[in-house]
């Protein structure tokens, strides 16, 4: 007598839920959700963006560059925007030395900084390179702010009007891609702040003081191993250690080529 088709949808679900719960990647961190093309055990996600991001268990997610470990505040995967946060960099309301955020070629040509996340470089001498011969690299202001409003506005900027004996000291709203040319050093500003939702009306109505201070970066998926047939099979999207080939994991000792339940490996 053949099985029924409930008892067989039975027999599935409990496989399923097994394989899921011996799967080798770890689907949160925190608050933060992890999903393709990310991971932070090795093997998971996607072998591009291998040994990124890092889970302390009381701190949180982290995002590795070679300047650092940056806090992962979000990742919003239709979107595709990983939301990170500087706990080093001086906003409206502290002011912290400065120091040069550094990512790799690779992650800058994978996961740039999105178009609406702004650089501003404060404090800057009137030998400043942005304020001379790059001077073109400057935005005049940001969503109608200028930079005597972000001094006057922030409590930890005042301390740069105080300081001055005539005007404010100049200013340079950029983007990422001029500190990644020179570095703070060469830019010869003191500080530096970085402000998300810049693009359209986001901060037109809105004083610094209620500005999103972080990095928003963009990122693309991937082509490659077809991962929602993988999930809907109860694997995870990953990769071999050691060959960088892709895989559908299922289990710590199990993986698939494609989908779990056909071209098992051991």
């Amino acid at each position: 007598m053949a099985p029924s088709p409930l008892l067989m949808a039975f027999v599935l679900a409990a496989a399923l839920l097994r394989v899921a719960a011996a799967l080798p990647c770890r689907s949160s961190c925190g608050e933060v959700q992890i999903d393709y093309p990310f991971g932070i055990d090795d093997g998971c996600g996607t072998p591009q963006l291998r040994g990124w991001l890092s889970c302390n268990g009381t701190s949180g997610l982290f995002l590795q560059t070679p300047s650092g470990a940056y806090k992962v505040e979000s990742i919003d995967y239709q979107k595709q925007r990983v939301m990170v946060y500087d706990p080093s960099m001086s906003t409206c309301s502290i002011l912290q030395p400065h120091h040069d955020f550094v990512m790799s070629d690779v992650q800058y040509a994978v996961m740039p900084p999105a178009d609406d996340t702004v650089f501003a470089l404060l404090n800057c001498s009137i030998d400043s390179p942005v304020l001379n011969h790059y001077r073109y690299l400057c935005f005049n202001d940001v969503a109608g702010h200028s930079c005597n409003e972000l001094y006057g506005a922030c409590n930890a900027f005042r301390l740069f009007h105080m300081s001055s004996n005539t005007t404010a000291p100049a200013c340079c709203f950029t983007r990422y891609s001029t500190v990644r040319f020179m570095s703070m050093n060469m830019l010869d500003c003191t500080h530096y702040t970085t402000v998300v939702g810049a693009a359209g009306e986001g901060l037109r109505s809105i004083g610094p003081t209620d500005w999103v201070y972080g990095i928003g970066l963009s990122y693309a998926v991937p082509p490659g191993l077809g991962c929602e047939r993988c999930k809907k099979s109860g694997g995870a999207c990953g990769f071999d250690t050691d060959s960088g080939a892709e895989m559908c994991l299922c289990s710590s000792t199990m993986n698939a080529t494609r989908e779990c339940g056909e071209s098992i490996t051991f």
